[in-house]
């Protein structure tokens, strides 16, 4: 690991409003953006003023604001771009090429010096107008590698801060995305890179930690893991990964992440799933006997961190698979103490409930059980 803090980039408001069909209001954004300077988020990619003057002002609006996490622009290498970016008072800009041969080719038209020297233009004027730059490879998961050396050697020797290597399409495994990024930082270690990971292969969280782990030091993310087709790396999966999988601390304000996702999800019309990783309503929920014995007995026999830790808090739910301990608990909850031989009694009937239902029961249809004629000896 390199010994240097993580930045989340966080494109939500970028990246994750290009998802199809999903469009923020300028309100939206606003408590968006004030909500990731909140939780310690060190930049904020904030759109794209290329696309006109309702972006822009937009962007402007965010500015004003004047927020801890530095905002960015998204800009092609294209100076008319970079002067829109300054036009609505960024400081910093991520200018994008194609780098791949595929898209130099077939999506340009162009050759492999025609992008070096698009790059010296947009990157000098950046520089000249003293600009944070951050040179973004698209495809850059397609691209030769010692090409990808070339263009970070030119952002190197002009001022460029740091590279964006970006697995555009999402097809990139976490051992390739490794082996990649640290060839990279060795050969160039003076650039900083960031990794933006998409999720076509349901990789996106795992490649953006192993590019934090073979050394880059910033990782683009959305919230939820809007974005592009199947999305991007999710900040709440990045963040709580980094953390407990690999013991690597962002800075970043856990505890409002669910409150986050509900509001980004309501914004984007984009609901989450119950069993959305880390944020999920029902990720810390628990059915099974033996797995919600376990975790009364200790919640760390079968949850691998608390759920306040994003704001979440954890259910015993009965239903088809539960056992007496998990019964016992739920009803405990309800302000009614069951003894064993009781539990065992209710489970039979609440097993046949939630069969016939084909889900699990409410506070109301527990109630009703306990209360129903000849389910217990003081109910007959």
């Amino acid at each position: 690991m390199n010994e240097l803090s993580i930045i989340i980039d966080d494109t939500t408001l970028r990246d994750g409003e290009q998802t199809a069909g999903v469009v923020f209001s300028k309100r939206e954004k606003i408590a968006i953006a004030r909500m990731l300077d909140s939780i310690g988020v060190g930049e904020i990619e904030c759109g794209i003023p290329a696309m006109g003057a309702e972006e822009s002002a937009g962007i402007r609006a965010l500015v004003e604001l004047g927020l801890n996490a530095r905002l960015i622009t998204w800009n092609r290498a294209l100076v008319p771009e970079i002067e829109a970016s300054i036009a609505c008072g960024v400081q910093a800009v991520d200018i994008s090429l194609s780098v791949s041969d595929q898209m130099i080719a077939h999506k340009l038209r162009k050759d492999r010096e025609a992008v070096k020297e698009q790059l010296r233009v947009a990157l000098g004027f950046s520089k000249e107008h003293n600009l944070y730059v951050s040179v973004g490879g698209e495809d850059a998961s397609r691209a030769d590698l010692n090409f990808l050396v070339e263009l970070m050697e030119i952002t190197r020797s002009l001022g460029g801060d740091r590279f964006r290597f970006c697995d555009t399409l999402g097809i990139m495994d976490p051992f390739t995305m490794y082996e990649k990024i640290r060839f990279l930082r060795t050969a160039v270690p003076e650039v900083e890179i960031e990794v933006h990971t998409h999720n076509d292969l349901g990789m996106a969280t795992a490649n953006a930690i192993a590019g934090v782990r073979a050394g880059a030091r910033y990782v683009n993310t959305t919230i939820n893991g809007l974005g592009e087709r199947a999305g991007n790396a999710a900040l709440e999966e990045v963040v709580m990964g980094l953390k407990h999988a690999c013991g690597v601390e962002t800075g970043i304000d856990t505890y409002r992440f669910r409150e986050m996702s509900l509001f980004v999800a309501k914004a984007s019309n984009r609901p989450l799933s119950v069993s959305k990783p880390v944020v999920g309503e029902r990720v810390f929920a628990h059915e099974s006997g033996l797995h919600a014995d376990g975790v009364i007995k200790d919640p760390h026999n079968y949850e691998g961190f608390d759920p306040a830790e994003v704001g979440l808090e954890r259910q015993i739910v009965v239903g088809k698979h539960s056992g007496t301990s998990g019964l016992i608990e739920r009803y405990r909850g309800m302000g009614i103490v069951l003894g064993r031989p009781e539990a065992e009694l209710l489970l039979v009937r609440a097993r046949n409930l939630s069969q016939r239902r084909k889900r699990d029961l409410s506070d109301r249809e527990l109630t009703e059980i306990y209360f129903e004629p000849g389910s217990l000896p003081w109910a007959a």
